[in-house]
């Protein structure tokens, strides 16, 4: 049988045929959709479109950096470029989760870039702020979209992004990972 694929796996004949992911490696997003080469895989331009229509961040605030797929839609963020594929364990930090129906961002991504954010980002008060580092779901108001937002509260003046939470039906749920969750009260 004759192999009529080239390096990247694309079909030499233009067929469109797709490589199948390799979860155990480090591949660096391609730039758009066109240059696909893995099934599935969602490109630069998306991601950059996601954190622009979502939280409208800006898309210049990550021309410093790469992005990467390593697993089924678990999408790195790295200041800096590398060769690819890379077969290692980390590379940069979590930013997103796709492949899924609603792409969720990570309590790292938020607290690294959340900062940028002018859409979905819930002001919490100091309460509402203590509960949610400490992983607790509460009812709370708010006007904006539902879904994924980023939680953040006033810390010396500024705006601080505290992680994820999912809005739903009234209810502000904590993504803060258990092994994160902080009791950041003071008596």
């Amino acid at each position: 049988m004759v192999d009529d694929t080239d390096a990247d796996g694309a079909s030499e004949d233009g067929s469109g045929g797709l490589e199948s992911n390799d979860g155990q490696r480090f591949d660096r997003l391609p730039a758009t959709d066109a240059e696909r080469t893995v099934e599935g895989r969602v490109s630069r331009a998306a991601v950059l479109e996601y954190f622009e229509d979502r939280f409208a961040i800006p898309p210049e605030t990550f021309e410093d950096y790469t992005f990467w797929e390593k697993g089924a839609g678990k999408i790195w963020i790295y200041a800096g470029e590398s060769p690819t594929p890379l077969e290692i364990e980390a590379i940069g930090m979590t930013c997103l989760r796709t492949r899924q129906e609603h792409w969720k961002p990570t309590t790292d991504f938020a607290q690294r870039f959340g900062r940028h954010a002018s859409a979905c980002v819930i002001d919490l008060e100091r309460e509402a702020a203590q509960r949610f580092a400490a992983g607790e779901d509460q009812e709370l108001a708010w006007e904006g979209d539902w879904g994924y937002l980023i939680a953040a509260h006033e810390i010396g003046g500024s705006r601080e992004p505290l992680g994820i939470g999912l809005y739903v039906h009234g209810e502000l749920r904590s993504m803060v990972p258990k092994g994160r969750q902080r009791d950041i009260s003071r008596d």
